[in-house]
């Protein structure tokens, strides 16, 4: 054979090999690809069977105010939602990075909880403490970075498949910036055995703060910026001399809180009756509330917080500023003032008429009573299973 005809029968050889182990290669991977599906199949319908029978269900519970800002809101409300899950025996919790879960549900909205959802495509949650409207007063610049804000909460509220209104007002604000995840809304819990008024918990509560035992004691809580009413505080308590005022909180966020110096100057002409106690640990929160004789909260935006149900579950009178948000949230009713003047004359009747302020205490025993968290437990839970149904039924 000539050189030429060898080297067609060489290549003919070469290009019959490489058809032949392209279609080996392609089949390889066919089967491949049809064994991945049917284990993959048949690992789905295992976790089915565990997920809706009478086995345990495993919650990974996440929250970035455990590594940065633990004196708000949102880390008791994370700490709390944790704690009551607990408390049932067919749910196991697993936080941040202890392991993973059967179903995700984040408190915060930061790179953690991007990085920690990716895995749980179909079976995300997250409960919406923040919106827009939370930015004001709060944060520096606030009004410039409101289009900023509004763009990357609605990426956040996207990235979950079910995202956990805590209040009307917040599902009307998720709903405006067109978020296509399912929407629930569920309160945040009140577990009032933690804040229970006790002789032991006063006593502590009034010797931290150095308040004597027949000295009459007013208290705000939240940080200090402007959305929290805290120069309001100090207007109230300007016109009751007679009275002790202390505030409870400080600046979790540092130099990114709004109104540092402006405040700082408010704070530094304050009265002599109003002090300014610090940041506390939650578990000295008890003592606080227990050390005081009435609860003022002049905020002027909220969702769902966490601070007046604690005062109100610890028997305290709680004065709230009358905002829209309240309105759609309390069944019952509650003392709320409209200005200064009228926080001025609610406190003062507080003080000097009995029966007002023994009314006022059943006012907020009524309140506590709406968030119950036996029931908000069972709807939680029965969120997670129905995300569960809806991931494998997809």
């Amino acid at each position: 054979m000539s050189d030429a005809g060898t080297k067609t029968a060489i290549a003919g050889s070469n290009t019959h090999a490489f058809t032949y182990g392209l279609f080996i290669a392609i089949f390889l991977i066919f089967i491949g690809i049809r064994l991945w599906s049917v284990v993959k199949k048949k690992r789905k319908e295992a976790e089915k069977l565990r997920y809706f029978g009478e086995n345990i269900l495993t919650v990974h519970m996440v929250s970035e105010t455990a590594y940065v800002t633990k004196g708000q809101g949102v880390h008791t409300a994370f700490l709390e939602m944790t704690e009551l899950l607990k408390e049932d025996k067919k749910i196991h919790v697993v936080i941040n990075d202890e392991g993973q879960g059967d179903i995700f549900h984040s408190h915060t909205y930061g790179p953690y909880y991007f990085w920690k959802g990716r895995n749980y495509k179909g079976r995300r949650i997250l409960t919406a403490h923040v919106i827009p409207d939370s930015s004001k007063g709060t944060i520096p610049f606030w009004k410039q970075l409101l289009p900023l804000t509004s763009r990357y909460l609605k990426l956040a509220y996207s990235f979950a498949d079910v995202v956990i209104a805590i209040s009307p007002a917040v599902e009307q604000a998720i709903k405006d910036l067109d978020v296509k995840s399912d929407i629930v809304r569920i309160y945040n819990p009140v577990l009032t055995d933690n804040w229970l008024r006790t002789p032991a918990n006063r006593k502590k509560g009034r010797e931290q703060l150095g308040i004597n035992g027949d000295e009459f004691l007013i208290m705000g809580v939240g940080q200090l910026q402007g959305r929290k009413g805290v120069e309001d505080f100090i207007d109230i308590a300007e016109q009751i001399p007679g009275s002790k005022f202390v505030w409870v909180g400080g600046r979790p966020w540092g130099v990114f809180t709004e109104g540092i110096q402006r405040i700082n100057n408010r704070i530094n002409n304050a009265p002599p009756n109003v002090f300014f106690a610090g940041l506390f640990d939650i578990k000295d929160m008890p003592a606080m509330y227990a050390a005081a004789d009435i609860f003022l909260f002049p905020s002027y935006q909220e969702n769902c917080p966490l601070a007046p149900m604690e005062a109100a579950a610890s028997g305290l009178p709680v004065v709230f500023r009358d905002i829209p948000e309240y309105r759609d949230l309390y069944i019952s009713p509650y003392l709320k003032a409209a200005d200064t003047a009228a926080f001025i004359k609610i406190t003062l009747s507080l003080i000097e008429e009995k029966a007002f302020y023994e009314s006022a205490v059943l006012m907020s025993a009524n309140l506590v009573a709406e968030f119950d968290k036996d029931k908000i437990r069972e709807e939680l839970i029965a969120l997670y299973r129905k995300s569960l149904r809806c991931y494998f039924e997809d």
